[in-house]
């Protein structure tokens, strides 16, 4: 080599250096400003004039992916939720500005977070978490996909759908007790002890709501042992108090439960995590009572309403208090705060009733189905993988003992033209196993309490031999208060018990009854449809004839003189 041809090569790798340095200097001055506040605590505004500073220089060099952490950074540390969202809002632009659906996706989850845990607002939260899955399907990030599926897990459980919760939870679970005993970052094994001990309270939930005590009191050992030693997770640790409070409750230790729901008062209270907030007054109410402690109890059941009056938000499971205040002013003759708290349980109900009938269908219609057809499409590929696989492998074998037979046996002979090196393959077939069937789900509404459904279809067996279903003034709600369940709850055990839904239950009650007495009764066969209509509780004859229809596979002139012919009963002319 030349002497000018080193001398180029030296300018062009000082050049190279150069970028290099410089490049590195740049990230280490967004390094040396993150470094300032990474370890403050969620919340804490003190590191905001160092996250503005952060977005400032991302500005001003026009570097997007530091742009979108710092407002990532700006919504964690912001203490408002509305501050929250807007900086959610700016990730958001950032990212769909650079194309970059992971980053959406992680900004489209950090929004619906806001939504969950400060604004308990679970229709937005579930918008976003979809808008997040759908970003998602190519991010191969576990972490991430493990949050993100905890997230869906919790508006599942929030609608009561336990079971279908439990396998999202279980997946979770799995891969962050996997990540625990590695060794990480620190930053990085915060959060997977967070997502961990989340993941479990979660199912503690729903294994209390599925009346499986065993298990559920199983992880609250767990949960207990892996919170209490470190001061970072007494946030989760006042779960776990919660829940064991609960437990000390439901085995009537009263004084117990109510020293572990006062320990776990004060963390969520810090948090303002006002949900759980509400479980622990209700629990710690309902032991004050047991103890004889009324007032302490109503005073207790009353918070829970200050945060529904504040927050427009309550859980299913604390729903009961407004019926113990409601007869607990009717019994001390205040009859205004008896109306009042008649009031908010309507509200309560509405508010449940919607949440439940938009976010099952969200869920179901665009979350399951896609994650479905997402496995589908993967057990596509594996089976087309592996079907090449043998098909290659087929091949090899059948060329191998095809020359192996032509060394061993020497023929001279010309092969003919319609053979296939050779051998006849016409009659053969290549039977493979079918690979990745796919069947899609049956989903069951059927998560309600096992005692609640017991009793339901015990008074549905009552209402059903009674005869009940003949009073045309028959409504979903009024037969729900007569029960005493919540009338979204008796036409969910009703769809998955009897299955259809209320109206069609009853019309099948009523035309099997009249359908019954035309086929044992000469009496019935006088009458008209008009008369038959309003004796089966069917409002009009038009509603009547049609349903017959549907139900006995013909008119019921038809029917009528069908069953006349077969018991030998005169014609007798019907105004159908």
């Amino acid at each position: 080599m030349n002497r000018p041809q080193i001398h180029f090569l030296s300018i062009i790798l000082l050049f190279l250096c150069e970028l290099l340095f410089a490049q590195q200097e740049k990230l280490s001055d967004f390094y040396l400003i993150q470094r300032q506040y990474e370890n403050l605590p969620e919340n804490d505004a003190a590191a905001l004039p160092l996250v503005g500073k952060l977005i400032q220089k991302a500005k001003s060099e026009n570097d997007h992916t530091q742009l979108f952490l710092g407002y990532k950074d700006a919504r964690y540390y912001s203490a408002d939720p509305q501050i929250k969202l807007k900086y959610a809002d700016s990730a958001i632009y950032v990212a769909k500005a650079i194309r970059n659906d992971s980053l959406l996706s992680s900004a489209y989850m950090s929004k619906g977070v806001v939504y969950y845990f400060y604004l308990k607002k679970y229709k937005l939260a579930l918008n976003e978490y979809l808008k997040a899955f759908e970003k998602n399907k190519s991010n191969k990030d576990p972490y991430y996909r493990n949050k993100l599926n905890y997230h869906i897990g919790v508006v599942k459980s929030y609608i009561g759908y336990y079971k279908e919760a439990l396998n999202n939870f279980e997946e979770g679970r799995a891969f962050f007790e996997g990540e625990i005993k590695k060794y990480q970052h620190p930053n990085l094994m915060y959060g997977n002890q967070r997502g961990y001990l989340n993941t479990i309270h979660q199912m503690i939930v729903c294994y209390r709501k599925l009346d499986d005590n065993k298990k559920a009191d199983s992880l609250i050992a767990v949960g207990l042992a892996g919170s209490s030693k470190n001061a970072d997770y007494k946030q989760e640790h006042s779960y776990f108090l919660k829940e064991e409070g609960i437990r000390e409750f439901r085995n009537k230790h009263y004084g117990n439960a109510v020293k572990m729901l006062n320990n776990s008062l004060a963390a969520l209270i810090q948090v303002n995590d006002f949900a759980w907030l509400t479980v622990s007054y209700s629990y710690l109410g309902r032991a004050k009572w047991e103890q004889g402690n009324i007032g302490e109890a109503i005073r207790d059941f009353e918070k829970i309403d200050s945060i529904f009056v504040k927050h427009n938000f309550v859980l299913p499971e604390v729903r009961h208090i407004y019926v113990d205040l409601i007869n607990y002013y009717a019994d001390n003759k205040d009859s205004a705060k008896s109306l009042y708290y008649t009031r908010q349980l309507l509200k309560v109900d509405k508010i449940l009733e919607e949440d439940f009938v938009y976010l099952s269908s969200k869920i179901h219609h665009e979350y399951d189905a896609d994650k479905l057809l997402q496995e589908k499409d993967k057990l596509q590929r594996i089976s087309w993988i592996r079907g090449t696989v043998y098909v290659i492998l087929l091949f090899i074998f059948s060329f191998g003992a095809f020359y192996l037979l032509l060394r061993l046996r020497s023929r001279k002979t010309v092969i003919g033209r319609n053979s296939v090196l050779g051998i006849n393959l016409a009659g053969g077939t290549l039977n493979m196993e079918e690979e990745g069937a796919f069947r899609m789900r049956t989903y069951r509404k059927t998560d309600i309490g096992n005692s609640i459904v017991e009793d339901v279809l015990r008074k549905l067996s009552e209402f059903e031999a009674n005869h009940e279903y003949l009073n045309e003034h028959i409504k979903l709600k009024s037969m729900a208060k007569s029960f005493g369940v919540n009338h979204n709850y008796l036409s969910e055990i009703i769809h998955a018990h009897r299955g259809a839904n209320f109206h069609l239950y009853l019309c099948e009650l009523r035309i099997s009854y009249i359908t019954k007495k035309l086929d044992t009764d000469k009496e019935y066969h006088k009458y008209t449809s008009d008369t038959l209509s309003k004796m089966c509780g069917i409002s009009s004859r038009t509603n009547f004839s049609k349903v017959f229809q549907q139900i006995n596979g013909m008119s019921f002139t038809q029917y009528l003189h069908k069953v006349k012919s077969e018991l030998g009963t005169a014609p007798i002319s019907v105004n159908e």
